[in-house]
């Protein structure tokens, strides 16, 4: 892991092994990953993920492990694409009082064996200390696909209290407890909304202080916020997810055109950002 902090901020460590997803990240001494508190998803490659922070799904598929098209022999993709476990290669490093910012690219083999490469940059602005993730993905390869990517923000339920709730416009009566749906979890997907950025909001939690969590993320390219939660013991997490794709398979999503895809050297944008006030 790698140390990832400004002056001001959350205190992160971003693992080269996985795409630099977050594992730990620290707020007033506690760290908000779930840890082993999560479901065992039976996928190997991204079981040290789940317990981080933050790991990127994609870019090849989210969600459902459906059949690859075409592929003779059958094979199926991973539920949560292939970025998970690719490493990656840092370009420049800078942390410390003033902003911190981090460059990576990582060179990934999508299921179907085709290749793409995910640019990677994270920030932390010392002054406000807003954490931001702008990501770049470049068709390296000689033939058209079709993008699908989600953020998973997994944070650990320990850390609520009753009077931390969701907030934001996308949301029914624009929020409500982080306890929604019927117990011991569930998963619902909504349009983020029609603004350029996307907003959520997550608090006040007393075990930071009575500081929220709020994340923002682009919606011309994640143009949907998929949420869930599970107090199943032992998985005890709630988790905000911006993503491409509404909550469909692959196959209803490609005959209802909304696959749309990028051609050899064609590149796709997205951008995430988050803060503790």
């Amino acid at each position: 892991m790698i140390e990832f902090s400004a002056a001001k901020g959350p205190r992160l460590m971003l693992d080269p092994t996985s795409v630099l997803d977050i594992g730990a990240c620290i707020v007033n001494g506690e760290n908000l990953a779930p840890g082993r508190a999560i479901p065992d998803d039976g996928d190997p490659r991204i079981d040290h993920s789940l317990e981080g922070f933050l790991f990127t799904c994609g870019p090849d598929h989210i969600r459902h492990p459906d059949v690859v098209e075409g592929d003779p022999q059958g094979r199926r993709y991973p539920l949560h694409g292939a970025f998970s476990a690719h490493p990656a290669q840092v370009l420049s490093f800078t942390t410390g009082e003033e902003a911190a910012e981090c460059a990576a690219l990582v060179d990934v083999t999508m299921t179907d064996g085709a290749p793409a490469r995910l640019e990677r940059r994270w920030h932390i602005d010392a002054e406000s200390g807003v954490v931001e993730l702008s990501d770049r993905l470049v068709n390296t390869g000689d033939k058209p696909f079709a993008p699908m990517l989600m953020y998973h923000m997994n944070i650990g339920a320990r850390l609520f209290d009753g009077d931390v709730r969701l907030s934001g416009r996308m949301l029914e009566g624009g929020g409500f407890p982080w306890t929604f749906g019927k117990d011991p979890g569930g998963v619902f997907c909504v349009p983020a909304g029609g603004e350029t950025w996307a907003e959520i909001r997550l608090g006040p939690m007393a075990s930071l202080s009575g500081l929220s969590l709020t994340v923002a993320f682009r919606t011309d390219t994640l143009p949907f916020l998929q949420m869930w939660r599970n107090q199943a013991a032992p998985a005890h997490v709630l988790g905000i997810e911006p993503c491409s794709h509404r909550l469909a398979s692959r196959a209803e999503l490609k005959q209802a055109g909304d696959l749309t895809e990028i051609a050899p050297g064609e590149t796709r944008s997205y951008g995430l950002r988050f803060s503790f006030q």
